[in-house]
């Protein structure tokens, strides 16, 4: 029996943070010395940050990189340590994952696949590394092998696939378990999306399966650079078995996680393997040290079964930890909320309050007040959400006594500052200075898109003041839905610097909180005040009473605009497409009806690009995102769809 200890982690970092990012990661390597690792792998780019975007282009980050670098490699001794950074040859930029044995650096192995779709933009960065190809690099002084390599340290073989290498048909393992593997280590930063670790789980085990050996995969943590949260989540799976795995949206710096494989069953499971295709040479990109990786005599670590989480659990634990992330590395004094008593601010308000309380349960009090302690927090943490979220009313001669009783009522429940403030005289200000111009009155009848859009605009200045002299972040409250149609004010309900929800659906958003209202979770408390906010029909009660304004009569029943927003926009789909679709999947509406509402979303989804361009940052948490900057990209001035508009049957 050869048993050795093997380890995987996720470090929370920041993109440039040097002094920051190394700290961490010896401390992680610290950590794992303790607990008699000889094999640690570390997160992809994990001593930059994944999120430097074209800071990658600057010579000082590589420069910054390769000192960071030679910490990590005196801090290997009786270990081997996979790391990755971005290194620079013959002028052009790899992504790359250094090995460390004992006090020195083995070799530089190249990612040979790079994501290039969505919020990814590797190739603007950096070049794929060639199938088959090695050449010789200096780093840290030292002459080493860069490329497509394999290790054998003291006789135990690995190699790598760096997080989309595994993603892709022609995955790296495959050719190197030809060689005899024990090891693949997947150095990654992959982001969260619902559903996403399923997938990830798959291929980890699929490739220790197919590979014959222990697959050792290490992820990225937190809100790393403000749009992309990393969900963690380290695995370890041995011949296909999970055999270790990490907690998901930990608020800690780190998590390690660590499992006993025995090579020795690995290998005559190898053996015993017709169908597995052998290499009788070594691999071309072999390095070789003959230092003994440490083993011990443990029994191997037997099969674990990983929680299954809902897709409202995963939305809260993603958004909860990345606004606790967000605040912090911005250095905010907390959060400042519009609360309208609708369902977005008070989404946004919860997830404040459920920020906190992870971060609590996890880090306790004292944790908590180290990664604050710039806000000098009181002792109690029962006044800790007055100081962390302040929910403002703005009652409006429109607003109605229910959303002002569903605000109070939740924002007094979270445990928040709540403020009621009338804007009717600024309105009318703004509506008579505007009158007294045009020389004429302002109606409903011929001006109802202004007399609304005054009406939110009117709620920004004092908001923004109230945030500005808490040092707070405002929160936007839009969701993609409206995004998708542009049904928002801009310098309005769309004001904040960062908007928490405007990457999830409305009809998602509404089941949530009927969630967090009943269901909750072990770790996610109900919200029993959210009665008020899920008993009242969505409306931007901009207009008169007497109007019956709501936000489905001004545009579609929101399973109906969510629909044609993924079938147009996630699919690609043209008009007439999206239409038969429509008809297959709603038939309880008239075709004609559906015509409309296709002909609604096509017109408004062009017309409002330049709203989306404006939209303050939001959380990824789905591959169906409309944010411009990172997914979704769409001319601000484009032909409209006219021509198939006018030919939908």
């Amino acid at each position: 029996m050869k048993t050795i200890h093997v380890a995987a982690a996720s470090v929370n970092q920041i993109p440039l943070d040097w002094e920051g990012n190394l700290s961490r990661i010896l401390k992680v390597i610290e950590e794992a010395r303790g607990l008699g690792v000889s094999m640690l792998c570390l997160p992809e780019l994990a001593l930059t940050g994944y999120g430097c975007e074209d800071a990658f282009m600057m010579p000082n980050t590589v420069e910054r990189a390769e000192q960071m670098l030679g910490a990590v490699k005196a801090a290997s001794e009786g270990m081997v340590i996979a790391v990755g950074l971005p290194w620079r040859h013959h002028h052009t930029m790899f992504n790359v994952a250094a090995v460390l044995a004992n006090g020195e650096l083995l070799g530089l192995v190249g990612k040979q696949h790079l994501a290039g779709d969505g919020l990814h933009y590797e190739p603007r960065w950096f070049s794929e590394w060639p199938r088959n190809e090695v050449v010789v690099t200096t780093c840290l002084g030292q002459e080493v092998l860069l490329g497509d390599l394999m290790f054998e340290v003291g006789g135990v073989r690995f190699g790598f696939e760096i997080c989309e290498d595994a993603w892709s048909a022609d995955r790296p393992g495959s050719a190197l378990s030809a060689y005899g593997l024990d090891f693949v280590l997947n150095p990654s930063a992959s982001h969260f999306a619902f559903g996403k670790q399923r997938l990830r789980e798959r291929f980890v085990n699929e490739g220790a399966r197919a590979y014959g050996c222990a697959y050792i995969y290490a992820n990225l943590l937190g809100n790393e650079s403000g749009r992309v949260v990393f969900d963690g989540g380290p695995m370890i799976s041995n011949a296909g078995d999970l055999v270790s795995y990490g907690d998901r949206f930990s608020f800690k710096d780190h998590t390690l996680i660590t499992a006993h494989v025995d090579v020795e069953v690995n290998r005559t499971k190898q053996v015993a393997t017709a169908s597995r295709r052998v290499e009788v040479s070594d691999h071309v990109g072999l390095v070789q040290s003959y230092w003994e990786l440490p083993a011990d005599h443990k029994a191997p670590s037997p099969h674990v079964d990983r929680p299954e989480w809902s897709k409202e659990e995963e939305f809260a634990h993603a958004i909860g930890l990345a606004l606790f992330d967000y605040m912090r590395k911005s250095y905010s004094r907390g959060f400042v909320v519009s609360l309208s008593g609708g369902a977005d601010s008070s989404a946004v308000s919860c997830l404040v309050k459920i920020a906190l309380d992870l971060a609590l349960s996890e880090l306790g009090k004292n944790g908590v007040r180290e990664r604050l302690q710039y806000m000098q927090l009181s002792e109690s943490s029962a006044d800790w959400m007055k100081a962390l979220l302040v929910c403002v009313y703005q009652a409006s001669k429109h607003s109605g006594d229910a959303t002002e009783q569903s605000a109070e009522e939740l924002a007094k429940y979270l445990g928040s500052e709540y403020q009621m403030w009338e804007i009717a005289d600024l309105v009318e200000g703004y509506t008579s200075m505007v009158s007294k111009g045009l020389g004429r009155e302002l109606t409903w009848e011929t001006d109802d898109v202004p007399l609304q859009n005054i009406q939110a605009r009117v709620r920004a200045p004092g908001i923004w003041m109230l945030a500005n002299v808490r040092s707070a972040l405002l929160l936007a409250t839009s969701n993609r839905s409206e995004a998708a149609v542009g049904y928002a004010t801009m310098d309005g309900d769309t004001c904040g610097g960062l908007s928490p929800v405007a990457g999830i659906d409305k009809a998602f958003l509404r089941e949530w909180l009927v969630w967090l209202e009943t269901v909750g979770s072990e770790r996610i408390q109900q919200v029993p005040a959210l009665n008020y906010v899920n008993n009242l029909q969505p409306t931007a009660e901009l207009r008169p009473a007497d109007h019956g304004q709501t936000d489905e009569g001004d545009l579609m029943p929101y399973p109906v605009l969510d629909a044609i927003e993924r079938a147009a926009i996630r699919d690609k789909r043209a008009p007439q497409d999206v239409l038969t679709l429509m008809g297959d999947r709603f038939d309880q509406y008239e075709h004609e009806q559906l015509k409309q509402w296709v002909i609604k979303f096509f017109r408004l989804w062009s017309r409002n690009q330049w709203k989306r361009e404006r939209y303050a940052p939001s959380f990824h948490v789905d591959d169906e995102n409309l944010d411009p900057k990172t997914w979704c990209r769409f001319p601000i001035l484009s032909g409209g769809f006219q021509k198939e508009l006018s030919e939908l049957q």
